[in-house]
């Protein structure tokens, strides 16, 4: 099966990480300031394609940096709204951008893999049915979060190796957002 065969129409909703999906992910930090998030190669060009098909657009993203005291949530919301608009300048769009400040260890509902994110998102977008929606992430926690809510899940990685290791988790594998674009 392929992504065209699961027709997806405005009646989707595509749900995003951030780091290692929309922008180069920082090992070992966290992006902090606008100048440090840089987006993926394509990533443009992919949300304005996307913004033709699907519905709602969102990303969900932990940023236990905020827990860490390394940036304020001030500090990501003002990373976000420049995100934000420079795609809504490219002809993209992101409704809304949803992130989780907890650490790893609070086990808070609103970090993934835990569910919360979602829920906040079907509260205000009440049409979405998580069915019939996408979860693009590039991490284990990102597919456990969709599958959860029986999404459809998208492994963004290199090589098809992860979907071999954990085929319960990943429906499909792609190396980049502009490459969904293209399929879709």
């Amino acid at each position: 099966m392929t992504l065209q065969h699961l027709k997806i129409d405005k009646t989707w909703t595509l749900f995003l990480d951030r780091d290692g999906v929309i922008n180069h992910r920082i090992v070992g930090d966290y992006v902090k300031t606008w100048e440090q998030l840089g987006f993926l190669p394509g990533v443009p060009k992919a949300l304005k394609q996307f913004n033709s098909i699907f519905g709602p657009i969102i990303v969900v993203s932990n940023q236990q940096g905020v827990g860490k005291g390394l940036m304020t949530e001030q500090d990501v919301i003002s990373i976000h709204d420049r995100m934000k608009q420079e795609i809504a300048d490219t002809g993209g769009r992101l409704d809304v951008v949803y992130f989780s400040p907890h650490l790893e260890t609070s086990r808070s509902l609103m970090r993934k893999p835990n569910i919360g994110m979602a829920l906040k998102a079907r509260k205000q977008f009440p049409a979405i049915n998580f069915k019939r929606s996408l979860m693009v992430g590039d991490s284990l926690s990102d597919m456990i979060f969709g599958k959860r809510l029986g999404m459809k899940t998208v492994f963004i990685a290199p090589d098809h190796e992860p979907a071999k290791k954990y085929p319960n988790l990943i429906d499909f594998i792609y190396p980049d957002l502009l490459t969904i674009s293209l399929e879709l």
